[in-house]
């Protein structure tokens, strides 16, 4: 999956494969072996190459905040990460929201043949400890809902169409 995030005013590239909390990762073309796993107190264990974090991550509307020791930052994902509609994407036809990264479906908000106006939440999949709204693109009728909750899904996996 690839994506835009903004931290501290500068956009970067991100680019995101793998699953299971193993993953590798491209920040700006240099890349990055990332394990993410559960810790105490409700915090996620974060290592990355040979360097170990403990961090907090909340979501805060469109948002992430970052707690580290000593620090906190506010990352923030660009549309296309979330399955908003990719600026000049055809208003017609169908719309296929596909999984941005390898994860689990939590919640369906909708259900097949639902009326949803553009930018309703369709589904909510939990990926790298955090998770994502997938939104319409569009207004229209869900045509296809071929996931169910609770189940995995790889990066790029057809999770709803909108036509």
């Amino acid at each position: 999956m690839i994506l835009e995030a903004t931290l501290l005013g500068r956009s970067h590239r991100v680019e995101v494969r793998g699953g299971a909390g193993d993953y590798r990762v491209s920040l700006d073309g240099e890349w990055h072996a990332v394990t993410i796993s559960d810790a105490a107190r409700g915090l996620v264990a974060l290592r990355i190459g040979s360097r170990s974090h403990e961090v907090a991550i909340e979501r805060r509307g469109d948002a992430y905040h970052v707690l580290l020791p000593g620090d906190a930052l506010t990352v923030e994902l660009a549309e296309p990460a979330r399955g908003e509609a990719r600026a000049g994407q055809a208003a017609a036809g169908p719309a296929r929201i596909l999984a941005p990264m390898p994860g689990r479906v939590v919640r369906l908000l909708v259900a097949s043949g639902a009326d949803v106006a553009a930018g309703q939440g369709v589904v909510v999949i939990e990926a790298m400890k955090m998770e994502n709204e997938l939104r319409s693109p569009r207004a229209g009728r869900v045509r296809e809902l071929p996931v169910r909750e609770g189940q995995a899904v790889e990066a790029g996996a057809l999770l709803a169409v909108v036509g």
